[in-house]
């Protein structure tokens, strides 16, 4: 039991940053970064989310952050550095869909998505970057989809947004690939989230399907047939963030049961 405890703390002495970090994957990632022995720090736009995690978790440190506000994200970050410690581990998690015909787009909207998904994701790098570029020591993992990796109709903006997401981490992996800084990006397919249930709706009301007609649509997506659980999105994330991964960059690990090969 002893070595048990001592495995499950292999990120003790590390600070962790999660965007997004009180509910649906944000949160599991959470969890299992806390559970595995970091100092966890999360944000989020809503602070009941926020309040609700923290009180489960105990020493999780919370702010409340519109990743779409860069100077907000700047003094947040050197927050959470002057309080808590360097920032070891960066989860860029924050992030929005929406859906809709190519022609019926609206630009307005376009611009939130990039803004959250990516422009986001490379400011809250740099407030990062630079104390883990001193101790030579880093993960950084990019929460993006399989709408990175692969077209998807109706979701244009997202799946621009994501495929970006995925560019960052490469171009910036290969910058970085002679420090001990390692950049990844997850991409799973649909998840047990706010946003499937979101997605759900929208075929509803799109197509008149009923919510079990939609749910088996999203379903049969995957070759496993199923949704996957946030767990094993945090797995992965977690698993980029132990000793062990050292040689694992530039990556975009799909968690999709089989849809993308």
């Amino acid at each position: 039991m002893e070595q048990e405890s001592i495995l499950n703390k292999e990120l003790t002495g590390k600070h962790a940053l999660v965007t997004g970090g009180a509910h649906g994957i944000g949160g599991a990632i959470s969890n299992a970064l806390h559970q595995n022995g970091a100092k966890v720090t999360i944000t989020g736009r809503n602070i009941k989310k926020l309040e609700t995690l923290s009180n489960k978790l105990d020493g999780i440190n919370t702010y409340t952050l519109d990743v779409c506000d860069e100077n907000s994200i700047k003094s947040v970050f050197e927050n959470a550095i002057n309080n808590h410690g360097h920032i070891d581990i960066l989860v860029n998690n924050a992030g929005i869909a929406d859906s809709s015909p190519f022609l019926k787009i609206d630009n307005v909207r376009t611009r939130e998505i990039m803004e959250t998904n990516v422009i986001s994701a490379i400011t809250c790098i740099q407030a990062v970057l630079p104390g883990m570029i001193k101790k030579n020591w880093g993960r950084i993992i990019n929460i993006s989809s399989l709408a990175g990796l692969k077209g998807q109709p109706y979701i244009a903006p997202y799946c621009a947004s994501k495929h970006a997401l995925i560019g960052l981490t490469r171009s910036l992996a290969a910058e970085l690939a002679k420090t001990s800084i390692t950049v990844n990006a997850v991409c799973p397919g649909y998840v047990e989230t706010e946003m499937v249930a979101q997605a759900i709706n929208s075929i509803t009301t799109n197509t008149g399907r009923s919510n079990k007609d939609a749910r088996t649509q999203l379903e049969n997506m995957s070759p496993q047939n199923r949704i996957i659980d946030a767990k094993e999105v945090a797995a992965t994330a977690l698993w980029l963030s132990k000793p062990g991964s050292e040689s694992v960059t530039g990556q975009s690990i799909a968690l999709a049961g089989g849809e993308w090969m």
